[in-house]
């Protein structure tokens, strides 16, 4: 089998697919691995390093293509790339299909068996090949590191001869991998931590942080979905939810929010009402922002300024810590690789629950239930 690794061309992105590490394994099973020119430039892995585990440095991205039977990569490759590939071949990469159903038609028009990373069902199984998780992880502590460089005030209560400064305090909205994480990380550099998530089954991890869950009563008893993430409220939760937010919300000095909702666009936690009450100098980083954002003044990409609130909308977080997040991809794609491949050949067993959900199309179908609604 040739495993095909591209150059990343999507905008912001730097990571790669495999690392050369992840490669000399690959080759150890004796598999061919091939790998376009400068394809870890961004992420500080060179060709000579992929040449040394035992790959194979290819100049066109069209030729790659056209010779492999597994393409890996980060982001859905370029038009051009997916024109080359063969009927029959199998693409990995995030594809995030229910916002792309476009991309959906043509894989299954193209015979491409395509399998999205951001697809793989959160179940304990599965934990090593989770991505997204992965990825969460490194923006929730950026977002934090953000915050820390926007914000003109200390993180922590700091005890000086001129006085003594009290500590900032953060306010982070959904409780997941990435929330968690920038709670971990408000708290290591010193700030007083709130955090609130519409599901309850979280508070005792935000506790274990360090940090004062927010509680909000609610109409729904249930508001998590099989795959844990959160549903959406009705409006009265959406109301209740507002009002008690806004409290907290004007009193911290950093919000950073990260609620996403899959295939929908993102929550609205913050209103223009919400910012124009907050603290001069107070800085919020909307993690949601390229899904609409969580505050209603976001922009992707930019940091927008409102009543002197800086409100930072990153784009790709996980790509400005290239080096180690293409090491964890290439760690999650490899555990999907020894899944999928039998004595060296892929075996797409429907009977298993993650090759189920991950797989997008395959033989001219769709296979994943996430599509079949």
């Amino acid at each position: 089998m040739i495993l095909a690794i591209p150059k990343e061309t999507a905008a912001h992105e730097q990571r790669v697919a495999l690392t050369p590490e992840i490669v000399k394994q690959l080759v150890k099973k004796e598999h061919t691995v091939w790998v376009q020119k400068d394809a870890g430039k961004n992420s500080s892995f060179l060709d000579a390093s992929y040449e040394e585990a035992g790959a194979k440095i290819v100049d066109s991205a069209e030729e790659l293509a056209k010779g492999a039977d597994i393409l890996l990569a980060v982001q859905t490759p370029e038009e051009k790339i997916l024109k080359s590939l063969r009927e029959g071949s199998i693409l990995i990469s995030f594809l995030w299909a229910l916002h792309n159903p476009d991309l959906v038609e043509q894989l299954k028009k193209a015979g491409i068996t395509a399998l999205g990373m951001d697809s793989i069902p959160r179940i304990s199984r599965a934990q090593n090949m989770d991505a997204l998780s992965s990825m969460s992880s490194i923006a929730g502590y950026k977002a934090s590191l953000i915050a820390a460089n926007t914000l003109d005030k200390y993180f922590p209560m700091m005890m000086t001869a001129a006085g003594t400064i009290p500590p900032s305090k953060a306010l982070i909205l959904g409780a997941g991998v990435a929330g968690l994480q920038a709670i971990a990380t408000c708290r290591k550099l010193g700030a007083v931590v709130e955090a609130y998530d519409v599901r309850p089954a979280v508070k005792e991890q935000v506790e274990s942080l360090g940090a004062k869950f927010v509680e909000v009563p609610l109409e729904e008893e249930n508001t998590e979905t099989k795959g844990g993430y959160a549903k959406e409220l009705s409006k009265d939760s959406q109301e209740k939810q507002k009002q008690v937010l806004h409290e907290h919300i004007k009193k911290s000095d950093i919000v950073i929010t990260t609620a996403l909702i899959p295939g929908k666009p993102a929550p609205l936690l913050i209103t223009k009402e919400m910012v124009a009450d907050m603290k001069p100098g107070s800085v919020i980083v909307d993690l949601a922002a390229e899904n609409g954002g969580n505050c209603g003044l976001t922009k992707a990409g930019e940091t927008v300024v409102e009543n002197e609130v800086h409100i930072v909308g990153p784009v790709n977080l996980p790509s400005q810590l290239a080096n180690h997040a293409s090491v964890l991809y290439a760690k999650n794609m490899l555990n999907l690789l020894n899944l999928l491949m039998k004595e060296g050949e892929p075996e797409l067993n429907f009977e298993d629950e993650i090759l189920l959900n991950t797989t997008i199309t395959h033989n001219g179908e769709i296979i994943t239930p996430l599509l079949k609604g």
